[in-house]
């Protein structure tokens, strides 16, 4: 049936505590890029619509050491940039937990207000049911719209579902949506690109999509372990020695279940990694390493992306922080985004961020909002902050999100 969602549960005169990702870059007290805060408003703002009585928010921010305040881990200038968002005072807690805490939601005048770092606790990542249960205790409802740690076992992802009923806010439930289909019912042909430093990183991640992708592009820097166990010369480049037995194994399953692995043809190849110096070859000699794919390669794999209906992306193909080897990347973020009729589903991290660096984030159907929980969904694995939340109600059902 799947999960619950804030539109199956009353809203109505409820205190709702929304499990929200405000873990946002800072310079001192200015948030450099506020996109995870601006995610969340949609959920806020239905909450709101629908009449609820308070809106309690958590987040985590950054790694504090758990033993209390942190002055630089304060959550205090996402409670600004919200209440600019929403257009009203968003009141920021002097904790997360205690009876001091309880008072002061009780007692703002404030519809919506922030909890303070969760993560001065050090309960919180423990997920310790007695800090669950307090923080449940401020609310009659629990929303979790935090994708990007749904795949962390904490207190306030996991343990306080065990308290109020649980439903998810729109962003998780955005992420089901695509992750989920894009893996267990995608439009054919289904292409996955990927890309990254190790293919140790992605060993998870290919052995589910052989049984489910149609082809499997692989740049970035787990390419070499794949063309070293085909017997090609890599030079310097980036090598996994450790996993050339297993690149081979990989080759052969896919050839085994009709997967095709797709792998990058020329090269743009410096004497050394902090040389600028690159030119661009169909081979990679000794004392040279492979930066990026070449144009051949990228006019490969557009063409196999040009066919395909479903497109899951994670992983940028060469080192492209640096503008002499970001062409194949961006070479692949503007191709996707030329393509009609085509679901583009960006799998967080650095796919994530290299589309955004180019400018396209609007361009693309979906971009997870999860690094780490987007690769742990797509490798098949439960995510405990999204098991946690009550299953839709079956027919007949109370439809009151009780256990």
């Amino acid at each position: 049936m799947g999960k619950m969602t804030i539109r199956d549960i009353d809203l109505k005169d409820k205190k709702v505590i929304i499990r929200v990702d405000f873990n946002v870059p800072l310079d001192g007290d200015k948030i450099t890029d506020d996109i995870r805060i601006r995610a969340a408003v949609p959920t806020i703002k239905y909450v709101l619509d629908h009449g609820a009585a308070k809106i309690i928010l958590m987040s985590h921010l950054g790694r504090p050491s758990g033993t209390g305040f942190e002055k630089d881990f304060s959550l205090a200038p996402a409670a600004k940039r919200l209440g600019e968002l929403l257009g009203q005072s968003v009141k920021l807690m002097s904790d997360c937990v205690g009876s001091a805490v309880k008072a002061e939601v009780a007692a703002s005048s404030e519809k919506v207000v922030l909890l303070e770092n969760l993560r001065f606790h050090k309960e919180e990542e423990k997920n310790d049911p007695a800090f669950a249960k307090e923080l449940a205790s401020l609310a009659d409802i629990y929303v979790n719209d935090a994708f990007g740690t749904a795949h962390r076992a904490h207190a306030s992802t996991a343990g306080v579902a065990a308290y109020l009923p649980a439903v998810s806010g729109f962003l998780i439930e955005k992420e089901i949506e695509y992750l989920g289909k894009a893996i267990n019912n995608p439009e054919r042909p289904f292409v996955v690109i990927l890309g990254g430093k190790k293919v140790s990183d992605k060993i998870l991640l290919i052995e589910n999509l052989l049984k489910k992708a149609d082809t499997i592009v692989i740049g970035g820097g787990m390419a070499y372990t794949f063309l070293k166990a085909q017997g090609i010369n890599i030079g310097n480049s980036k090598l996994e020695k450790d996993k050339i037995d297993l690149a081979k194994e990989i080759l052969a399953k896919a050839k085994a279940a009709g997967v095709k692995i797709e792998l990058t043809e020329d090269f743009v190849i410096v004497p050394n990694f902090d040389s600028n110096d690159a030119k661009i070859s169909d081979v990679i000699p000794d004392g040279f390493e492979s930066l990026d794919v070449g144009p051949k390669t990228r006019a490969k794999f557009n063409a196999i992306l040009s066919k395909a209906k479903t497109v899951v992306w994670n992983g940028p193909l060469g080192v492209f922080e640096r503008d002499a080897f970001a062409e194949g990347t961006k070479s692949i973020a503007f191709h996707l985004a030329s393509l009609t009729g085509v679901k583009t589903i960006i799998g967080g991290g650095d796919s994530a961020a290299a589309v955004s660096k180019f400018g396209l984030d609007d361009k693309m159907t979906h971009i997870s909002t999860g690094g780490g929980a987007a690769l742990e969904f797509l490798e098949g694995k439960a995510l405990p902050g999204i098991t946690a939340l009550n299953e839709k109600k079956k027919p007949g059902g109370c439809g009151c999100g009780c256990k």
